[in-house]
């Protein structure tokens, strides 16, 4: 990834995973206040610009929604799914950065679902710009409630949180501030929100001072009927999630639920400064713990101040975990579970960068079971030969039934004229029953069977069973790109990825300079440790062996191993596992786990080397090369899957192999 004072990545770090990089940003502006010339920080005046947004924003009479095109590309805003219309979404603010400037929107989209449309709705009263606020449905009350946020000068030298607390009418587009009575939450963002009956539950999130983002774990709950927030005060013995940002918290039945999340902890750097005293140092920290909310609203008798009864329970890690953690990954709730995308995995390499990868799975976390179940795309099956018979007869039946109904027409026609209608008799043809203009059919969506590009903090919403995954962010480098798109996604019948819209991201065409480069780079390292002595051992090509293979030492971390075959008329038939059809990697891996194993053992004999290898290095080792094997056999395994599917026969499960393999490595995360 990019160097520390990458601002692009300082920003996500806000809003998602990156808070390490903020943090040397802000040391940096606090360094060099008043000397820096390409800095904003003296010159920018956050309270003008926004008193300017608004002075613009006044100039609106009225409540407008007018037709437009997708949402301007845009990370850390909100979707949501609209309370009062179950075709509608609701998109609103956001922020992009284009490696130099910050733009802040204060848009509010609605998508209608149905028509595949998009309308801006613009209003006198409408929240500033900002990012990295939080909102949710109102529960009882209905609408929508929204608090915080952020707010920058374009060249992201000063920032602005948000304290103030709305209320959006969904079916009438207005935006109403609620003026609280009492105390209320904080200035913050990245924080979260969920509904709980009459109640709305704010919990963590962060704050950004001139020296230190501050985490915080302050719970606040607002009464709808009161309008009044509450601020619980557990005792010191009372347990509590940690603080954090950008987790995921879901309404429950008794309460709320919280997963994961973002924080930086102090920890030894283990170097010493003078004085023998240890430097401390702020780790990002990924959270994976689970934490119950259980709310209990105030007797009828209690006094009208008195506030819910709250306790924190936490639970035990989520079975099915995630590997390895991921940050980036808030989820939209769906029927009693979360549903998660995507994400990011950061590994500091040294003090100037990380090294980070990406993801692409959907899961589902069931909140009373505290499990995680991947999501799978399944692709559709042809017809069988009987459904297909089916479909002929039914065919036939609408054509004898048409048939049957023009010659009633006729009979009509030959009593009220005397005659035999005639298609080619202009007064007949007036008797006919006068039909609709044909409408023009819509483009067809894109359907794939294949999740969106790997991507962090994408939003969620779900209505009606129906997923919609809304941009996101990439980073291949010292590049940030904001993705521009969004997909659908049936949760119940999994039958591929609609696309909604899809605009290609900006610069999005040096990804495939960078990696062309980065794999000539590969090239000549490789050519280099070829002339070394030392190395590890390469393939002897003067007479390779069918299958021989290469394994590297463990001071390499068993880079992938290379397979050479011999490609002519002659060569032996590959012996090695192949996969069946309608079989996924997973259960590929699992069923031939030990034969890849062994393989791998006797090529260590074979070519003398040290097997001083871990069981997690070998099974690594072995997952790689299962893998190469499933992928190199998609075409051909495809194709049967197509034949059987053509002929009726359904994915075949051997009752062996899964007695065999049940909690083996067919069971790994």
């Amino acid at each position: 990834m990019g160097k520390k004072d990458k601002k692009s990545a300082e920003h996500k770090a806000r809003v998602a995973a990156k808070q390490s990089k903020k943090s040397a940003q802000k040391e940096k502006k606090t360094k060099g206040k008043g000397k820096d010339a390409d800095s904003d920080v003296e010159d920018a005046d956050l309270d003008a610009i926004l008193a300017q947004y608004a002075e613009e924003q006044a100039k609106f009479l009225k409540v407008t929604e007018v037709p437009s095109e997708p949402p301007a590309p845009r990370s850390s805003a909100t979707i949501l799914a609209s309370p009062s219309n179950r075709n509608e979404l609701l998109l609103f603010g956001g922020e992009y950065y284009d490696g130099t400037h910050a733009t802040f929107f204060n848009n509010l989209y609605v998508h209608l679902i149905d028509r595949g449309e998009w309308r801006e709705v613009t209003s006198p009263n409408s929240p500033l710009p900002r990012s990295g606020h939080a909102w949710c449905r109102g529960g009882n009350t209905g609408g929508i409630y929204l608090f915080g946020g952020e707010f920058s000068s374009p060249k992201q030298g000063t920032f602005y949180h948000y304290n103030d607390f709305w209320h959006l009418d969904t079916a009438s587009r207005e935006w109403t501030r609620l003026e609280i009575k009492g105390k209320g939450p904080p200035a913050r963002s990245g924080h979260r929100m969920t509904y709980y009956k009459n109640y709305i539950i704010l919990f963590g999130g962060f704050q950004d001072t001139s020296q230190q983002t501050k985490y915080l774990q302050d719970l606040w709950i607002y009464d709808c009927q009161k309008f009044t927030w509450f601020n619980p005060i557990l005792t010191t013995a009372s347990q509590k999630p940690d603080p954090r940002s950008s987790f995921s918290f879901l309404p429950h039945e008794s309460g709320a639920v919280i997963y994961g999340g973002y924080s930086r902890v102090k920890a030894v750097s283990g170097k010493q400064v003078k004085g023998g005293a240890q430097k401390m140092t702020l780790r990002p920290m990924v959270h994976q713990d689970t934490w119950f909310l259980r709310i209990t609203p105030p007797a009828p008798e209690a006094p009208a101040t008195a506030g819910p009864n709250i306790r924190w329970e936490r639970r035990k890690k989520p079975a099915n975990t995630p590997n390895p953690a991921r940050a980036g990954t808030t989820m939209a709730y769906h029927k009693g579970r979360g549903i998660m995308f995507g994400g990011v995995h950061d590994v500091e390499l040294t003090e100037e960068g990380i090294d980070s990868e990406f993801f692409d799975t959907l899961l589902a976390w069931t909140t009373d079971r505290n499990r995680f179940f991947p999501l799978s795309l399944r692709r559709p099956r042809a017809p069988g030969k009987k459904q297909q018979a089916n479909q002929a007869a039914r065919s036939r039946g609408d054509r004898s039934k048409a048939n049957e109904e023009d010659l009633l027409q006729n009979l009509k026609a030959l009593e009220a004229k005397g005659g035999i209608r005639d298609d080619d008799d202009d007064e007949i043809m007036q008797l006919r029953t006068p039909k609709e203009e044909p409408v023009e059919p819509s483009k067809p969506a894109v359907v794939r069977f294949e999740m969106p590009h790997r991507r962090f903090n994408a939003q969620l919403a779900v209505q009606d069973d129906m997923l919609f995954i809304y941009g996101g962010t990439f980073e291949k480098g010292d590049r940030e790109f904001t993705f521009d798109d969004m997909y659908a996604v049936d949760l119940v019948k999994l039958d591929g990825v609609r696309e909604v819209f899809y605009r290609e991201p900006e610069n999005w065409n040096l990804m495939d300079e960078e990696e062309s480069d980065e794999d000539m780079d590969d090239e000549d390292d490789e050519e280099d440790m070829d002339d070394e002595d030392g190395d590890a051992m390469s393939l002897d090509t003067s007479s390779p062996a069918p299958t021989e293979v290469t394994v590297p030492s463990v001071t390499q971390d068993l880079q992938e191993l290379e397979v050479e075959e011999q490609e002519s008329e002659t060569q032996p038939a590959d012996s090695r596992p192949l996969p069946r059809p309608f079989e996924s990697l997973r259960e590929f891996f699992g069923r031939t786990s030990e034969e890849w194993q062994k393989i791998l053992m006797e090529a260590i004999r074979l070519k003398g080397e040290d097997s001083e290898k871990s069981i997690k290095e070998l099974r690594k080792a072995a997952f790689d090369k299962a893998e190469e094997k499933w992928w190199d056999s998609r075409e051909e395994i495809m194709a049967l899957e197509d034949e059987q599917e053509a002929a009726g026969i359904g994915e075949v499960v051997n009752m062996a192999d899964r007695t065999e393999n049940v909690g083996g490595a067919g069971r790994r995360r």
